[in-house]
């Protein structure tokens, strides 16, 4: 049933006078006829109050100040009692007060909910979230855990606390204390974004924190290996067993685009002949679940017959025998100081090389190497197509020798009518 709902700021005289002379400012909520009010925390003089306009006099720095403070308590309460009517609630002037005092109800608790994700995401996995994910979101609740203990002293912290502040100061914490670099802080906020969106969906809290919170950090500039640094690990002699089939998959992955996790779950059945008679990978992505359809190169094919016969991939159904993440990266540094390469090798720079040098550089349409990639919008390609400073050279070199044959400077020849006027000139004489 609609009922009509009001508030209004008022003074409100004491029984004992204050030494000052100052009075309180409170806030009636009026529900139904039925009112309850609040003391907003602020005290004035008299004269300083308009009774007429409810609100304090003048347009001095602390009157406007006492007066923009007002309108946000009423900005709350009117959120509150929107929310109680989207949540078909039983309202009232005392509950509505009772809400925005956060009295009456348990407080929503931040890593209390943050775990409830975590526990939801580990019951998702393979239906739409990796094990890595996971892994990530247990990574940034630890985080969150550390900031409130070590800001605030406590175990948990109330959902209707989190301010700007608290924002701020986390990612503060995040580069400071855990010396976390601007893109990872980033990432942690961003699972905290998450988790008070959630809960704004959820009518748990009213206002919005992230409001006026804008994340800076920008991605570093994708690293890749050049043709030259590529045919350098391509061609060099190794000694160590781990050292070749570790290097050969990554060469494959330099040549495929596929992820790490996509290149270790590749089965033979996901090998397939395509339309134009030749062999083509038909896999989707596990991070985003995307089909990727990949034709095979000579380079990718010649790693792929090679270890055709190894027991892992004949027992398994497997394309390559890949080893853990953590050991590929490990052996990738080793390789790295053999082949002479400074960068600092890791399995996703062969994601990287395969979208600029080997795709891009050599004039793949960008929509291609998004398919191929797996990619749900070029956005994400573009990426790759800023970094190549090659390619933008080699384009306008072509345009550059393109005007030059399309523009020959030649002198103007002499008309024959100048000639016949200097010959009759001089036989004149």
């Amino acid at each position: 049933m609609n009922q009509n709902f009001s508030m209004l700021f008022y003074l409100k005289k004491q029984k004992k006078e204050n030494e000052n002379g100052l009075l309180p400012i409170y806030l009636r909520i009026t529900v139904g006829g039925k009112r309850s009010e609040i003391s907003i925390g602020r005290e004035i003089e008299p004269e300083q109050w308009d009774n007429r306009r409810n609100k304090v006099r003048g347009t001095r720095q602390e009157s406007r100040a006492l007066n923009d403070y007002m309108n946000s308590i009423i900005s709350k309460i009117r959120k509150i009692h929107t929310s109680m009517i989207d949540r078909d609630e039983e309202i009232d002037a005392e509950t509505i007060r009772n809400h925005y005092l956060g009295k009456g109800t348990k407080s929503k608790m931040i890593l209390e909910i943050f775990q409830e994700h975590n526990k939801k995401v580990a019951e998702l996995i393979g239906n739409g979230y990796s094990k890595n994910t996971l892994k990530t979101y247990k990574s940034s609740i630890k985080h969150l855990a550390a900031y409130i203990l070590a800001k605030y002293d406590k175990a948990d912290y109330p959902l209707i606390k989190v301010d700007f502040g608290f924002i701020t100061g986390y990612e503060h914490y995040l580069r400071v204390e855990k010396e976390c670099v601007a893109i990872s802080a980033q990432k942690y906020i961003v699972h905290l974004k998450k988790i008070v969106f959630f809960s704004l969906a959820s009518g748990w809290i009213i206002a919005n924190p992230f409001l006026h919170y804008k994340l800076k950090a920008k991605p570093s500039p994708r690293t890749f290996l050049t043709q030259a640094e590529l045919d350098a690990m391509r061609t060099k002699r190794l000694h160590v067993q781990r050292h070749i089939q570790v290097r050969d998959i990554f060469v494959f992955s330099c040549y495929t685009g596929l992820a790490y996790i996509d290149v270790q779950k590749l089965k033979r059945s996901e090998i397939q002949f395509g339309d134009d008679g030749k062999e083509w990978i038909f896999t989707s992505r596990t991070k985003t679940e995307t089909p990727s359809h990949i034709p095979i190169l000579p380079e990718a094919k010649e790693i792929l017959d090679r270890y055709k016969d190894h027991p892992i991939c004949e027992i398994k159904g497997l394309a390559l025998p890949v080893y853990s993440n953590q050991r590929m990266n490990s052996y990738l540094k080793e390789i790295a100081d053999h082949c002479g390469i400074t960068k600092t090798l890791t399995f996703h720079l062969a994601r990287h090389t395969f979208a600029t040098t080997v795709t891009l550089s050599n004039g793949v349409p960008i929509e291609t190497v998004s398919k191929m990639l797996g990619h749900n919008g070029l956005k994400t390609t573009q990426h790759y197509a800023k970094v190549l400073d090659s390619k933008t050279g080699h384009d306008m070199s072509a345009l550059a020798e393109k005007l030059s044959k399309s523009v020959k400077h030649k002198e103007p020849k002499k008309k024959k009518s100048e000639k016949v006027k200097i010959l009759k000139l001089y036989q004149y004489k």
